[in-house]
């Protein structure tokens, strides 16, 4: 993880406060713990943005838990990108991968359609609370927009939780020089505002015919917005550009607050014990039909470690 002087610059959650708007938000900057990810799958770089917005947007909602939790991001679409899994539990551990068609894929970046809607196709996005053992889940679901995760989250926000939201996602490449050597490394942002209601009802939800006198509380919804679609990509992925630095760049006149930020780390639950337990609940007879050139050999989707097996070894004291 990025630092300056000690405090982190990368890998984090940076909330802040805009209390004469009425704003709260956050920042998300990701460096060394997306580019683990997407390095260790080498995903084309389509795929790889997609799932680096994917991650981006978990840190987001999944940073905002109040409990010891999980929250994952899950798309199940028909498109030649299948799936993207984006896994956060707390305080900040993350993980994620992408389920995708090779040939597909492959496909249709000849033909030049890396669009989220030529990529992912028509399907759904899945954000899913997961409190613990012997906890409901909370799960809301929401059609995949085609201009993207962000559009889809917005979505969810209007319909389930009925708070005015606007976010801006991006990933991709950083280039730069090391030891003289061009070097690419992979970073993700994220930047959200939300709408804290002072004088009731939510601001932005009117219809498109309503012509009412704006109220005050939605003429500084409507500041807020217009300042947060000035944001560019590349300054949610320069590392040089401090969270910080953005706000004052963005809200100084408004008076923007920032508070600590929520460190973020890469982590995965994939053990050979697990892989072990997994393997042994198919039974004998599948777990023949698994060898390979004498041994079973299995990969975590998350992390790509790759474990081997004897057969015989996972057969003791199977029927």
């Amino acid at each position: 993880m990025g630092s300056k002087d000690g405090i982190p610059t990368d890998d984090l959650v940076q909330p802040f406060l805009i209390e004469e708007l009425g704003i709260r938000g956050r920042i998300v900057r990701l460096g060394p713990l997306v580019d683990r990810v997407l390095t260790a799958h080498a995903y084309p770089e389509p795929v790889s943005r997609l799932l680096g917005e994917a991650m981006a947007l978990t840190a987001m909602i999944g940073s905002a838990l109040k409990f010891d939790g999980r929250f994952i991001l899950q798309t199940q679409s028909k498109g030649p990108v299948g799936m993207l899994v984006a896994d956060f539990e707390t305080p900040g551990m993350m993980r994620g991968y992408a389920q995708m068609g090779e040939e597909r894929v492959a496909a249709a970046l000849a033909e030049g359609r890396t669009s989220p809607a030529e990529l992912m196709g028509d399907g759904y996005l899945a954000l899913t609370i997961d409190q613990g053992r012997d906890m409901e889940r909370y799960q809301g679901i929401v059609s995949i927009h085609p201009d993207g995760l962000s559009h889809s989250a917005h979505e969810y926000f209007a319909s389930s939780e009925q708070v005015a939201t606007r976010i801006h996602l991006a990933a991709g490449p950083y280039y730069h020089r090391a030891e003289g050597t061009p070097e690419k490394n992979w970073r993700a942002g994220a930047i959200m505002i939300q709408h804290i209601a002072r004088e009731g009802g939510l601001t932005s939800f009117r219809e498109e015919n309503d012509d009412r006198p704006f109220t005050d509380e939605e003429e500084n919804w409507n500041r807020a917005s217009i300042l947060l679609d000035t944001v560019e990509d590349h300054e949610l992925l320069d590392p040089s550009l401090e969270s910080n630095r953005l706000l004052y760049r963005l809200f100084h006149e408004d008076g923007v607050r920032a508070y600590d930020p929520v460190s973020l780390e890469f982590a995965c639950h994939c053990s050979r014990d697990r892989m072990t337990s997994i393997l042994r609940s198919f039974g004998s007879h599948e777990i023949d039909e698994m060898v390979q050139e004498g041994v079973i050999t299995t990969t975590c989707e998350f992390c790509s470690e790759v474990y081997v097996f004897e057969p015989d070894q996972l057969k003791e004291g199977l029927d």
